[in-house]
Order: structure tokens, then C-alpha cells, then sequence
């Protein structure tokens, strides 16, 4: 058997998320139907991590074990034959049998992507804020973010991982015209931190909590005193790195 590691990106508008489950289509579903169709088998994929509902990717990653002989490089072109036009595989590449898209990740980084005028065009792929928001309060906030914390206070409460210690290299606020976007770059982010980082550093902006304020979030280790999560529809998995972190 080889083992290929598949780079994929998707719209995902129309799904319930990555992770196949019983009410919904999944982005695991369509691509593991398509292999199925290639391989007259079953075939699972792992993924780097899953993403919910509405919640987009640039940089997916995933890998598979196939029998198939034929390079790496032509399932790429085979899954875009049979995929929907909102999921495209943009690069696959064989790789050694101890390769694990979920753990072996090193780095991963985040997008959330929000305008502040409306464009009916980008309803579903950018969040409008319609206050008036501080850009430099936001930076200032999101400093305070960088660094090994427990990120308690930015996740579920009922998280599936009792560890919330996550240490986050990069965090920026990034103007692009009518847009702007926050760029997370982490060691791994707990279930909705993003968003819960997001919508917290946006009531920053709009004058709620001070950006010193993120500090006294983080030591207290309560989901209830930091802000709002934000919707999954600016959100996206933007890039997963195996390298190793110096």
C-alpha cells in the first residue's frame, strides 16, 4: 500500500462541516465517495482537523492508503473529474507510510475574513461588521494573544480535549481594501477559538473591552468572560505545515 498526501480546498457553504456524520453532506463524505469510485472500495482519508459547517479551506490536508499504481500527481486530475465544483483537490504527492495529516501537523494557519460594507456577493465567504471598529485597538489586542497560553476562556466549554494549552506564533490584522482579515498561525487551535479569539478581539475594536483586557481573559480561564463567537462563514483553514518548528 502507499500513502498519498492530498491538499485539497473547498466552499464550504453547502456542507455540515468536514467530518462525515449522519445528517448532512460532509467534505469527508464527497471525497471518500470519489476514492470509492476509483478504488471499487471503501477508502478512509484523514484530515489535519475538521472544520464545521460553513467553514471554508485553502489548505486542507489530508492522506490515504491505495493500491493503485498510477502517480501521485494524476489523482489530482481524477478527483477534479468527479468531485463538485466546491470541493477541488489542488495537489497530491506520495509519501512515507508514517505520515499522519492530524498529527504530524506542525503549524496550522487560520483566515477570517471580514468587510465592512455589504456585498451580496461575499455573504457567504466574509462576515460584515456594520460598527464602526478601532484597527489599532484590534492589534493591540491580538499582541496579547501571541504566545503559550491556556486558551481556556477561548474555547467550548465542553471541550473534547482536557489540554487547552496552545501556543500561538503569529496573530495579525490584515487590511485589504474593502476587506480585511484576521491571520491566526498556530501549534494547533481548540474547538471554535478562532472565532471565539475573532469575536472577542472585534468588541475590542468596537470599544466593549480593552485590548489589556485579553490578559485578564487568559488567566481567568472562563469561556463566560471573553466575547462572542463569531460566525463560521469568514473563517478558513488556510495552510498546514509538517515541518519542523525551530
Amino acid at each position: 500500500m502507499r500513502r498519498i498526501k492530498l491538499t485539497i480546498a473547498y466552499d464550504g457553504t453547502n456542507y455540515a462541516g468536514y467530518q462525515v456524520q449522519p445528517n448532512g453532506n460532509t467534505i469527508q463524505a464527497e471525497v471518500e465517495a470519489v476514492l470509492a469510485r476509483m478504488h471499487g472500495q471503501r477508502v478512509k482519508v484523514v484530515a489535519s482537523g475538521r472544520t464545521d459547517a460553513r467553514v471554508h479551506a485553502k489548505g486542507q490536508v489530508l492522506h490515504f492508503d491505495t493500491h493503485l499504481q498510477m502517480p501521485a500527481d494524476r489523482f489530482v486530475k481524477a478527483l477534479n473529474a468527479m468531485l463538485p465544483d466546491d470541493i477541488h483537490a489542488c495537489s497530491a504527492e506520495e509519501t512515507e507510510t508514517s505520515f499522519h495529516a492530524r498529527y504530524g501537523a506542525k503549524r496550522k494557519e487560520y483566515r477570517y475574513v471580514i468587510r465592512q460594507d455589504v456585498d451580496p456577493f461575499r455573504r457567504h465567504h466574509a462576515v460584515t461588521v456594520t460598527y464602526p471598529l478601532d484597527v489599532e485597538r484590534m492589534r493591540q489586542a491580538l499582541a496579547h494573544l501571541v504566545g503559550t497560553h491556556d486558551f481556556t476562556s477561548f474555547s467550548v466549554t465542553k471541550a473534547e480535549v482536557e489540554d487547552r494549552v496552545r501556543t500561538i506564533y503569529e496573530a495579525e490584522l490584515v487590511e485589504t481594501g474593502e476587506e480585511m482579515y484576521f491571520r491566526f498561525v498556530g501549534s494547533g487551535f481548540l474547538y471554535n477559538q478562532v472565532r471565539i479569539m475573532v469575536g472577542t478581539v472585534l468588541d475590542v475594536g468596537r470599544g466593549k473591552y480593552e485590548p489589556r483586557d485579553i490578559e485578564r481573559m487568559l488567566a481567568e480561564k472562563d469561556r463566560r468572560v471573553a466575547g462572542i463567537t463569531a460566525p463560521p462563514h469568514g473563517l478558513y483553514l488556510w495552510n498546514v505545515n509538517y515541518e519542523k518548528v525551530d
